[in-house]
């Protein structure tokens, strides 16, 4: 399997609400990605940290980390840009680009998006 198809990738998704977390994770895995996933930010380092993600999707306002925390501890502790996964954080916040570059992500997508929005976006930075 070539590194660059969608089915090699793992995308690991970051989303304390549970019915769009798992309406995120079963939309990916339809578009034959394998996925992980993590209620918080807290989570989502111990899961980088026992697995490098191809890519992470951040929601910034979570109980016990915030994407905000999790941004700041994940690049201390993963300082290798190369090895380090890529961020599109997922908001619904009316400035949802300005916050993607406060913490240096790749990119966004705005709340609420639609299954196919969700899949081109990460389509998009496989193809990267």
């Amino acid at each position: 399997m070539n590194a660059a198809e969608p089915s090699a990738l793992t995308i690991l998704v970051v989303e304390d609400d549970t019915d769009l977390r798992e309406l995120v994770l079963a939309v990916l895995a339809s578009a034959a990605f394998v996925v992980q996933q993590a209620q918080n930010g807290l989570e989502a380092l111990a899961s980088v940290r026992s697995r490098m993600p191809s890519l992470i999707l951040l929601d910034m306002k979570m109980p016990v980390m915030t994407g905000w925390e999790f941004a700041a501890q994940y690049g201390s502790e993963f300082t290798d840009c190369a090895r380090r996964a890529p961020i599109i954080v997922m908001s619904a916040a009316e400035h949802v680009a300005s916050r993607a570059q406060q913490i240096g992500a790749a990119g966004y997508i705005a709340k609420p998006f639609s299954p196919d929005q969700l899949v081109e976006k990460v389509r998009g930075f496989a193809r990267r």
